[in-house]
């Protein structure tokens, strides 16, 4: 899979960012990716007190298998590229819930209804979750005010 350009431009901007230490800056690079995929429902949540399986794991949502497959192949794709070892790929066929295993995130990307179905929402919800920051949101929200003062003068 070819990279593209912007989003690996982005993703080693995150994974560099001396704000996130290892294996968050990883946690964070996913879901920029996972974010700007325009996944739903986005939720990190920090598994390391309780967990020996991984210390960060991440849930999202994606509208159809297209989506889930794309947003699963950017990610490892990117995390490889940045010389993360991948696991695991589990559910890539099906697409109602892929999981990809990078030994020490876990990134779980659902299709539909199958979130509900297996409610790992409320698995790990007494885990502390991590903020995902507004600017990895593709779209983030503009101040209106701004955006109209910016079109004077156009119509």
């Amino acid at each position: 899979m070819a990279l593209n350009e912007y989003v690996q431009t982005e993703v080693k901007k995150v994974i560099s960012n001396s704000a996130f230490e290892f294996p968050l800056n990883h946690a964070m690079a996913s879901a920029w990716v996972l974010a700007n995929f325009k996944g739903d429902n986005l939720k990190i949540f920090d598994m390391r007190k309780i967990s020996a399986l991984c210390d960060y794991s991440i849930l999202a949502t994606a509208q159809n298998a297209t989506q889930a497959r794309a947003m699963v192949d950017e990610i490892s794709a990117n995390l490889k590229a940045q010389g993360a070892n991948i696991v695991s790929y589990e559910g890539y066929e099906s697409a109602d819930w892929i999981l990809l295993d990078t030994g020490d995130i876990i990134v779980h990307v659902f299709n539909g209804h199958a979130r509900d179905v297996y409610d790992l929402d409320m698995v790990y919800a007494r885990n502390p979750q991590v903020r995902i920051p507004d600017e990895f949101y593709f779209g983030k929200p503009t101040n209106v005010a701004t955006e109209k003062a910016d079109l004077k003068g156009f119509f």
